[in-house]
């Protein structure tokens, strides 16, 4: 649904979360007579067609305050946020079990502006894909698969510059000073990528054995288990602690598979799972290099442009991820996701 404009929206959505379970007419008092009464029920009604606001009793006892949605979407200071250390940072310390059946289920992730954009980039991408041969394709997309094995592997700490990556992927050649698992986790990010594209239907539907073949491809010979975990896991720099009960994990992962299979939006699809299946934490490592690949699989299985992830610096991804850790929310991610399409639609094909 659309937003209600910037100046009413945002002042009444501002209103509220100052003021929880407030009537439209306190709204409108407490925003002092600057707007018509008619223009702030409006823009409440529209803040509820989003999601965003909701409401409680009936008639002239309503009374309104921020939705779980809004939580989700609200603009956060990455920068200010980090100014607080983590032990000191108010944060949902558990796994949100209704994040996925209920909040992500009924929110609206993107505005009409961000989905306008992409889907201009999306288009851009066509027109330029349609002018393209067999080959030059094939080329073009074997670039994007040693830029996205480099990042996604840099992001884990893998320490290969992309000089080394390219050598490695294309000739096979081992960047001295290395470790041999930093060259296998590269190689596995192209054997899952390679899978991927010769398999383009793997993902559509999305299920947890789906999710599972692809982690299992880029864990390989890297010592770590290839089934759902079932022992408890801690991660760096937060006090966030997921999931640690097996039937539980497992359930979870069912539960991003049916929220991933009911969308409609392709973009929203794709970044669901970047973000979800790092949040649940399915595997005792490998968890966000597998989102990123099977992010990457729901948007070429639909014919639209993957992401490299080549220009995001590591520490903002991972902040950006801790976010949506400790508070559910997914705006830092989000611009990352819009940021990154936008820079594959202009740098490959």
């Amino acid at each position: 649904m659309p937003r209600p404009k910037k100046d009413y929206g945002d002042l009444v959505l501002d209103f509220i979360k100052r003021n929880p379970l407030c009537s439209s007419k306190e709204i409108h008092d407490g925003l002092g007579h600057d707007f018509a009464y008619a223009t702030i029920k409006r823009t409440i009604q529209q803040l509820m067609a989003g999601n965003l606001v909701v409401a409680s009793g009936r008639g002239k006892s309503t009374k309104y305050k921020i939705s779980q949605a809004y939580e989700l979407i609200r603009p956060i200071d990455v920068e200010e946020y980090f100014q607080k250390e983590v032990d000191e940072r108010e944060i949902n310390e558990g796994f949100n079990h209704t994040l996925i059946e209920e909040t992500l289920s009924k929110a609206t992730l993107f505005t009409m502006e961000e989905l306008k954009h992409l889907t201009n980039l999306q288009s851009q991408f066509k027109a330029n894909i349609s002018k393209l041969s067999k080959t030059e394709y094939k080329k073009e997309l074997e670039r994007l698969a040693i830029d996205l094995s480099w990042k996604s592997s840099q992001i884990e700490g893998n320490t290969y510059s992309l000089l080394e990556t390219e050598r490695l992927l294309k000739e096979k050649e081992t960047a001295s000073g290395k470790t041999k698992d930093e060259a296998t986790m590269l190689l596995n990010h192209k054997a899952a990528l390679d899978f991927i594209i010769a398999h383009p239907k793997y993902v559509k539907p999305l299920t947890v054995a789906g999710i599972e073949d692809i982690h299992s491809i880029l864990v390989k010979d890297l010592g770590i288990d290839r089934n759902i975990r079932k022992r408890r896991v801690g991660i760096s720099g937060t006090n966030y602690k997921p999931l640690d009960n097996e039937f539980q994990i497992r359930e979870a992962l069912k539960g991003l598979c049916a929220l991933v299979n009911r969308q409609e939006n392709i973009f929203a699809k794709a970044l669901l799972v970047l973000v979800l299946l790092s949040y649940i934490q399915a595997f005792a490592d490998g968890n966000k290099r597998t989102g990123r690949i099977v992010s990457n699989a729901i948007l070429m299985n639909n014919n639209y442009c993957p992401i490299s992830f080549r220009t995001v610096d590591s520490i903002d991804y991972k902040k950006a991820m801790l976010i949506f850790y400790e508070q559910n929310n997914i705006s830092a991610f989000k611009k990352i996701f819009i940021d990154q399409f936008e820079f594959a639609v202009k740098t490959y094909f």
